[in-house]
């Protein structure tokens, strides 16, 4: 079976309980989770061979971490051992006006610390088919940035689709070098873009008057914004950008766009109004829609399963989405009821 790999940093993640401030109890929810690994998870979960790569200290916190990601069947065994730490992000769920927040501790941890040179990506990329990268790891250090660019070029010099969630976070790029000016060359090797409005601008520098601080969208303007990606890079088949209209923290509007030679799409919306957590939602798009290319034949099909997988998980606790492609078929095909299933 050709395998689907990812390549990133899966973290430690700390959650105050419930929608409290941090050490309003002196409690947290340990989990991990982390773009490139979450949609590892998910892709296992749709049935797709998903292979994680990633580099973890040789202690057991780096050791939970394998055997959580495991656990869904996803292929560990890439997964280098090196370095000292696993890299934290502590979480605090909002509510109503009150906005969520994440803060960072990760670095130094092994993935920062790794470059060039430290995984094999001949064995890693042996009966590839799709490779997944996002733009937080080129954030992490020079280094981590110097091996994301090494291997974008080496699955592509293998013959492998290579997609790209744009992610920008403006908290992680420290080291000296402005976020379009690494992720410009990264995604010259991408054929698959995945983003929303903040990420083109932002990661990539491209704007198309997009502004979304009301919560509502002008559609126009997306259809502008993807012509736009993939004019800038030729060599990209296909953009994706996730549609949020963000009310409040427990109600959004979530839909996506699409742009590929052959035209422009837009999906289904839907209204969520009881937000059960929105960490990890891009990543739920990702993955689903990295399935939904590779599963129909229609984009619209493609695009409308990665809306609605990306809706369910809102309705999940923790990063990773745990829900089948028989759920996300039965959303996408209109039943939004949510009754109880007998």
């Amino acid at each position: 079976m050709a395998k689907f790999v990812t390549f990133g940093e899966i973290m430690l993640r700390l959650k105050t309980p419930g929608h409290e401030r941090f050490f309003q109890s002196p409690t947290f929810e340990a989990t991990f989770g982390g773009g490139e690994a979450n949609v590892a998870v998910a892709l296992a979960n749709y049935g797709l061979n998903a292979v994680f790569v990633t580099a973890l200290p040789d202690n057991d916190i780096g050791e939970c971490a394998i055997r959580e990601v495991r656990g869904f069947g996803v292929d560990t065994t890439k997964i280098r051992r090196s370095g000292d730490r696993v890299g934290i992000y502590y979480l605090e769920t909002g509510a109503n006006q009150r906005a969520s927040k994440v803060v960072y501790d990760r670095a130094a941890s092994s993935i920062c610390e790794c470059g060039p040179g430290d995984f094999d990506w001949d064995e890693v990329f042996e009966d590839a088919k799709w490779f997944h990268i996002t733009g937080i790891t080129p954030a992490l250090s020079q280094s981590a940035a110097d091996l994301s660019l090494e291997a974008v070029r080496a699955a592509k010099e293998r013959g492998v689709t290579v997609s790209c969630d744009f992610n920008f976070r403006g908290k992680l790029w420290k080291y000296g070098k402005a976020a379009p000016e690494v992720m410009n060359e990264l995604v010259k090797y991408v054929d698959v873009g995945i983003a929303n409005e903040e990420d083109c601008q932002k990661s990539l520098g491209i704007s198309a008057g997009v502004h979304v601080e009301s919560g509502e969208l002008e559609i126009a303007k997306y259809e502008a914004l993807s012509s736009k990606v993939l004019e800038v890079f030729p060599n990209m088949s296909t953009i994706a950008i996730t549609l949020r209209e963000s009310r409040s923290a427990d109600i959004n509007g979530w839909s996506a766009c699409m742009r590929d030679k052959s035209g422009f799409y837009h999906s289904r919306k839907y209204e969520m109004t009881d937000i059960v957590d929105r960490v990890g939602g891009g990543d739920s798009f990702a993955s689903a829609l990295i399935y939904g290319l590779n599963a129909y034949e229609d984009r619209n099909d493609s695009l409308n399963f990665a809306v609605a997988a990306s809706c369910l998980k809102h309705s999940i606790s923790g990063d990773f989405n745990r829900v089948t492609v028989a759920e996300a078929e039965k959303l996408m095909g209109g039943d939004a009821s949510g009754r109880v299933q007998r």
